[in-house]
């Protein structure tokens, strides 16, 4: 298969590609604004699978121009996608009367408007039978228990939830299954830095694979759900 995911330099996304490539020959853009990282990701899948065809690409789902992304994509995909895994993201731990406009604004366009402009811009490469997975968050859940300081990424991440649900129905005619999991916590950088000397009962290996193995096939049971995946939030 040919998968794109974002945000793979580190935490789930990190370990969702080493899951992939050990998983079979597919081919993966692994996309993150750290190029080092993205190297050292190379490194780690050159050593598990030699064979492994593995595009690590520095770039900003936000910020950045998508031409040489999808001439990229023309050339070396075939102009074809089957997986794009939408991961990229980011957490700010702060009361919602400390939070000032500009970080509403950057949950928005990290955890939001980023997926937004990379679905635009790549679903034409999508054939019928493909899957969008966007990575949500039980913060966003319905009905799910809210943390303190989590108010805009949570808010966030529900936008990403019902942009999934309405993708399901505009892509139904081009065959194109729309996902979301809505991870729980899992013991990443970015869970660590928000929330230190918290443990979390899921490790970020765990996390990747369960991402990755319902990338290649959840798109055959579902379609335009919103997933909870917790063992700690109810």
């Amino acid at each position: 298969m040919n998968i794109i995911i974002t945000g793979a330099s580190s935490g789930v996304g990190f370990e969702a590609v080493i899951e992939l490539i050990l998983s079979g020959q597919h081919k993966i853009i692994a996309l993150a604004r750290s190029q080092d990282k993205l190297e050292r990701l190379a490194e780690i899948c050159a050593g598990l699978n030699p064979d492994c065809i593995l595009y690590p690409i520095a770039f900003d789902i936000v910020h950045d121009d998508y031409v040489d992304l999808e001439q990229f994509i023309a050339s070396n995909l075939d102009g074809n996608i089957d997986v794009l895994i939408n991961n990229a993201g980011v957490l700010i731990n702060k009361p919602f009367i400390d939070l000032k406009e500009t970080d509403f604004v950057e949950m928005l366009q990290s955890n939001f408007i980023g997926h937004v402009r990379i679905i635009q811009s790549l679903h034409k490469f999508m054939p019928a039978g493909s899957h969008i997975v966007n990575i949500g968050s039980m913060g966003g859940y319905q009905g799910s228990a809210k943390f303190v300081g989590l108010s805009a990424y949570s808010a966030s991440k529900a936008a990403l939830h019902t942009l999934t649900e309405c993708l399901a129905q505009e892509f139904a005619e081009l065959g194109i299954k729309v996902n979301c999991l809505a991870l729980g916590s899992a013991q990443t950088e970015m869970l660590e830095k928000a929330f230190p000397g918290y443990q979390s009962p899921v490790m970020a290996f765990e996390m990747g694979k369960y991402i990755a193995d319902f990338a290649l096939t959840g798109h055959k049971f579902f379609n335009g759900k919103i997933l909870p995946v917790a063992v700690s939030t109810p």
